[in-house]
């Protein structure tokens, strides 16, 4: 499971490098949960995710429930089109904001 955080001047940026499932997601969730600072944004990088299972999208729902109680935007970064289509078909894409590239996620926040 390789994950790597960096903070930058707009955002707390966390790259996921792996897919998302019941045997990873609860790792995920314990590293991303703490990074929430109030009124900060988080981008989840996701662009080197290939597959995530129903754990994965719980790890999402759980992230973005406390990031808005935090009053911190959550954006998810280069989703490809299955992850995507996922989180389309379960009304998921609603909650987040999307961009296609780290830098569009930036783009956002400024």
């Amino acid at each position: 499971m390789e994950i790597a955080v960096r903070m930058t001047e707009l955002a707390t940026v966390v790259d996921i490098a792996f897919d998302i499932d019941a045997k990873t997601a609860p790792g995920l969730q314990e590293q991303i949960l703490p990074l929430i600072a109030a009124g900060r944004p988080l981008i989840l990088d996701m662009s080197r995710v290939a597959y995530m299972s129903s754990a994965g999208l719980r790890v999402l729902l759980t992230t973005y429930r406390q990031a808005t109680s935090s009053n911190a935007l959550l954006v998810l970064s280069g989703l490809s089109e299955d992850l995507r289509d996922i989180m389309s078909a379960t009304g998921f894409l609603e909650f987040f904001v999307i961009t296609d590239t780290l830098e569009l996620a930036f783009e956002r926040l400024k």
